[in-house]
């Protein structure tokens, strides 16, 4: 079973640039593809991007895309979300996610999701 570790959150102005990481162990991480989830206080859960399991396939919420970019390092077991342009609205915790890759190409749902972080606080000052 994998664990997640998510990091790199943390208080920056709107415009800036953040990079979050997500460790994974104990487990091949390239039997996982992997998300990004975020959810901001009193709203739900949402879907930010996923990645396949081998990195050659990715999907973004409308809102994130051409902003963020998600990636992978197999060889270091290591899923990253590379965030631009930052607003206020995008702050909010940020969650990884891994499901094994044979339950599908990636996912856009939290339902869809076995394994997650603890999150990463990512705070946007307007």
């Amino acid at each position: 079973q994998v664990q997640l570790v998510e990091s790199g959150g943390g208080l920056v102005q709107a415009g800036d640039s953040l990079g979050l990481s997500c460790a994974a162990s104990g487990s091949t991480f390239s039997n996982y593809a992997a998300g990004w989830f975020r959810q901001a206080p009193g709203k739900e859960r949402e879907f930010v991007a996923t990645i396949s399991w081998s990195g050659g396939d990715t999907y973004y919420a409308d809102s994130v895309k051409g902003r963020f970019t998600i990636s992978r390092d197999n060889a270091k077991n290591t899923v990253y979300l590379l965030l631009k342009k930052l607003k206020h609205e995008d702050t909010a915790v940020y969650y990884c996610a891994a499901r094994l890759r044979t339950l599908g190409l990636y996912g856009v749902r939290a339902s869809q999701y076995h394994h997650w972080g603890q999150g990463t606080q990512v705070t946007v000052s307007p």
